[in-house]
């Protein structure tokens, strides 16, 4: 416990994050008596509180900014993601929330700001050895299913783990038969890509990610090349690993799921995040931006 000094600590404005967290109020200048008002101890444990919070994080991007060229995409977007969490990013084509997604595993290189995924902190540049190990933390799946054409759905799954994790044969194959279940797709292990539909293609690129045993799972628009049959089979699948407690972001023109799925929803707009809040913030949106958005989108 720390001692308290023998001098008053400095004043707290009443904007202050601590001041607000103990409902201190402030005289008319703004100006809280912090003896009167709060202990030294109790300020030091919400600080504590705080940093714990931002450690405890599975995402975080802090002041991120990106440019394609002239086109400033992403400007200074602040995200963070708590383990356990599902987050649904909505907005219109060029949005930014695709490239937000992909900053997220270093798929694109950030121009300003840092991100932290999974404990792995990189700002522009990231060294080989952490990559190499923040792409074994994260998975993420395209609406692309970039399968190789040429091997089976089980060798699909098995080649990473052979490869990457220098992993045996045999026990690569038991986890591709278990993620295989997991997506449904247990008896496709020894067919070939053009064997399956869109919408099972899909399910066995999941299942290759989750082979990987992630901390986090990304889904870039995963169902945006499926008709609405092979939609709903992704999509249950998604939902299945929101039961099991899998911590994913999600970038989505799936409303009615975003709803149904996604602890927080975060709407993107001219590269900003314009609004974010609980599933109900797509019934009673704040913005005439986000309503204008879901009027021409549900």
């Amino acid at each position: 416990m720390n001692s308290v000094p023998s001098q008053p600590p400095p004043p707290i404005r009443s904007g202050s994050n601590v001041a607000a967290t103990f409902g201190v109020q402030s005289d008319p200048a703004g100006v809280v008596d912090p003896g009167a008002a709060i202990s030294n101890d109790m300020v030091s444990a919400e600080l504590a509180s705080q940093s714990s919070a931002i450690s405890n994080d599975i995402v975080r991007l802090d002041n991120v900014h990106k440019w394609f060229g002239d086109n400033h995409v992403l400007k200074g977007i602040d995200l963070s993601v708590r383990p356990g969490e599902i987050i649904a990013i909505i907005g219109q084509s060029g949005s930014g929330k695709s490239t937000a997604l992909r900053c997220m595993d270093h798929l694109e290189q950030i121009d300003k700001g840092s991100v932290t995924v999974c404990g792995h902190t990189f700002g522009a540049d990231i060294p080989k050895s952490d990559l190499k190990m923040l792409r074994q933390d994260v998975g993420i799946v395209f609406q692309s299913y970039n399968l190789f054409p040429h091997l089976t759905v089980e060798r699909n799954i098995t080649l990473a783990l052979t490869s990457v994790k220098k992993m045996g044969k045999g026990q690569a194959k038991e986890i591709a038969q278990t993620v295989l279940a997991q997506v449904g797709l247990s008896e496709k292990s020894q067919m070939y890509p053009e064997q399956l539909s869109g919408g099972q293609q899909q399910r066995v690129a999941i299942a290759r990610s989750l082979a990987m045993g992630p901390k986090l799972m990304l889904f870039d628009e995963v169902t945006s090349a499926l008709d609405p049959q092979l939609t709903g089979e992704v999509l249950r699948v998604i939902e299945k690993l929101a039961r099991e407690g899998m911590t994913m972001v999600l970038v989505t023109h799936e409303m009615a799921f975003a709803m149904k799925v996604a602890h927080r929803i975060v709407y993107m707009f001219q590269g900003k995040i314009h609004e974010q809040g609980g599933p109900d913030m797509l019934r009673h949106p704040q913005t005439p931006e986000l309503k204008h958005f879901l009027d021409n989108g549900l």
